[in-house]
């Protein structure tokens, strides 16, 4: 019987001739179904993708982060389309990189200043270098199974890197304020920075929010020991608050990054901080020939107004806890029993008593026959174009997927 995917294989075949390992990354096959999952996209509209193959889904993927507001949105794609028509990539900034700065200035509470990139991993790196070159200082702590991009200092990946790549980067678990105690006291005055999620998020595990008093004793610690603490707000930033996630989680960094959603799909990163950190900044090289494109900018600058103008974030809060009494309700009906974990924005699940992901597995794959869209190792995102219609869809093929997980898996 021909897969439903036959297009997709084929397009996967001729890449693999021509790019190493024919999908590379995060949206390489390997890393979630291979062979029951679309490999390629052909386009896209509010909350819904369409393969290759013609196959429609309900996305809770979002692009891996990016798609907050919706794809193809009519409003941010407009705002790019007129910066598109003076230009995009010149030999200088145009004046919506210092709109677009002073914007985001306004919203952090605690930044100064702000600079652009064009990935979260671009900043996440110039952050540390930033707070090395504020301190005079080597060691850099961060959140074991965290992640901070594809830089050889944090990269998940087994190649090309080498151990003096990480040879001043320091892992503690996250929540243990002993561990990273220990760590401060055999590194007394050499660390120069701390990074950290708002939240833990790890591939293939459940997503862990912070215990009582962590974060704000993280910013307790730097502040008395010099340290700068840098917030890796890249994949829940413009979900959780809109002036950054600390706000949401009530502690305050010197530094924070952003990316994903802040251009709703297209590519821009951000990196603010603080006004003791201005000198450090200007010290430290940042720069890439698309880094200061104007479309992403206007893009950026139009999603940011949007987020705010219709309250973006509560519409996200809401659905998401609609979304988890119904996948849980759903389960339990089925003889299931669920980790729910992460905010209701950004929700994953896990299957109890199960470390091997065969359910998660399984239960995706059944979703995605059904026409919604997810991972069965990394968390979800929502975004603002999922209306109540479309919770009912994913509920209903949420029901029949745990029927049918309940035939594969009749011991639960």
């Amino acid at each position: 019987m021909e897969s439903p995917f036959s297009r997709s294989h084929a397009l996967f075949s001729r890449a693999a001739a021509v790019i190493p390992g024919g999908i590379f990354g995060h949206t390489s096959p390997a890393a979630s179904l291979p062979g029951a999952s679309p490999y390629f996209a052909q386009n896209a509209q509010g909350c819904r993708y369409t393969d290759v193959d013609g196959h429609e889904y309900i996305d809770l993927l979002c692009g891996y982060g990016p798609i907050i507001l919706g794809y193809n949105h009519p409003e941010v794609e407009a705002a790019a389309a007129r910066q598109a028509r003076d230009g995009n990539c010149f030999n200088h900034p145009a004046p919506v990189m210092v709109e677009l700065a002073e914007r985001l200035v306004a919203l952090v509470d605690f930044a100064s200043w702000a600079v652009f990139g064009k990935n979260g991993a671009d900043m996440t790196s110039w952050a540390i270098q930033v707070a090395r070159e504020h301190t005079q200082r080597k060691k850099i702590l961060k959140i074991a199974g965290a992640y901070h991009g594809a830089h050889p200092w944090c990269t998940p990946g087994h190649g090309g890197w080498i151990p003096e790549d990480r040879e001043h980067i320091h892992a503690f678990p996250w929540n243990d304020l002993d561990a990273f105690h220990t760590l401060l006291k055999r590194f007394r005055n050499q660390v120069a920075g701390v990074i950290v999620t708002a939240f833990h998020h790890p591939a293939f595990g459940d997503s862990i929010l912070p215990a009582p008093g962590f974060l704000p004793s993280l910013q307790d610690s730097c502040q008395r020991a010099g340290i700068v603490l840098i917030l890796d707000d890249v994949r829940s930033g413009f979900r959780l608050h809109l002036g950054g996630s600390h706000r949401h989680f009530g502690f305050e960094p010197d530094l924070i990054c952003f990316s994903k959603a802040l251009g709703n799909g297209h590519p821009i990163s951000a990196a603010l901080g603080r006004e003791n950190l201005r000198i450090a900044a200007s010290k430290v090289f940042l720069t890439g020939s698309f880094w200061q494109s104007a479309v992403p900018m206007a893009a950026a600058l139009r999603c940011l107004e949007i987020l705010e103008r219709e309250n973006v974030i509560a519409h996200l809060e809401q659905i998401g806890a609609i979304l988890r009494a119904g996948f849980l309700s759903a389960a339990g009906r089925h003889g299931f029993s669920l980790h729910y974990s992460g905010p209701d924005a950004m929700p994953f699940f896990t299957f109890a008593n199960e470390r091997n992901f065969l359910r998660n597995q399984a239960f995706c794959r059944a979703m995605i026959r059904n026409g919604v869209f997810l991972h069965p190792h990394h968390n979800w995102f929502l975004c603002a174009a999922l209306q109540d219609k479309d919770v009912q869809e994913i509920l209903r093929a949420a029901d029949g997927a745990f029927r049918l997980l309940r035939e594969e898996f009749p011991q639960g």
